[in-house]
């Protein structure tokens, strides 16, 4: 199977699977996702999702989260991986987006990595879920299930992998695509011990093909 039938097998398979995938952050507006998505950095999302109403209660927006204090934010966080880091990175972003944005998210990845706690990462995620951008974000999920399953070949870094995935993914699909990949690495193609037993790729799959010989 060339690379090309092998992405166009993924696209067929979740277009027919999975047509609507979609964030699992729960928000209201592109300040809550991004408030979220900072959050979620070595952080699952089902831990995020319990922390944010409280959050997003006390701190509706930016002009509201700018004023926040240090030790008034961060008992609302302390649940989070690097609690400390993200609290600071929050109050900053706010301020932020009050400074240069007059309160409001950015639309440009340019724009969004210029803020406090934000990568690029991040600002893929928020342009690609809020504005359709084709922009890939490739975090742990994304990075693993690409090589795995081939669709990605000697990447060492995440810009790598999104280099060559928004090469062959046709712009259309990309913004939804990056839902597709982390689902399937979050449920399916787990890091350790992945189903591939139940897994609807493994036809396409150089991991699975790979095991196979192996086990010959």
């Amino acid at each position: 199977m060339t690379k090309q039938e092998r992405y166009q097998f993924l696209i067929d398979y979740f277009l027919q699977h999975a047509p609507d995938a979609e964030t699992e952050l729960i928000y209201d507006n592109p300040f809550q996702l991004l408030v979220s998505v900072i959050l979620s950095a070595q952080c699952t999302d089902k831990r995020v999702n319990l922390t944010t109403p409280l959050i997003f209660k006390r701190y509706p927006d930016a002009s509201s989260l700018s004023k926040a204090g240090f030790d008034e934010l961060f008992p609302l966080i302390k649940s989070i991986s690097y609690p400390n880091n993200k609290t600071k990175h929050l109050i900053g972003m706010a301020k932020m987006l009050m400074d240069k944005f007059n309160g409001q998210v950015p639309m440009t990845v340019d724009e969004l990595i210029g803020l406090p706690g934000v990568g690029r990462k991040t600002a893929n995620v928020i342009t690609s879920v809020v504005d359709n951008q084709p922009n890939m974000a490739v975090d742990t999920h994304v990075f693993r299930v690409s090589a795995r399953i081939g669709l990605t070949t000697n990447a060492r870094t995440p810009l790598a992998a999104e280099k060559q995935l928004i090469k062959y993914i046709p712009q259309p699909y990309i913004h939804t695509a990056h839902h597709w990949l982390i689902l399937h690495g979050r449920y399916v193609c787990t890091a350790r011990n992945p189903k591939c037993d139940r897994c609807g790729l493994k036809t396409a799959c150089k991991f699975v093909n790979i095991t196979r010989k192996a086990d010959i």
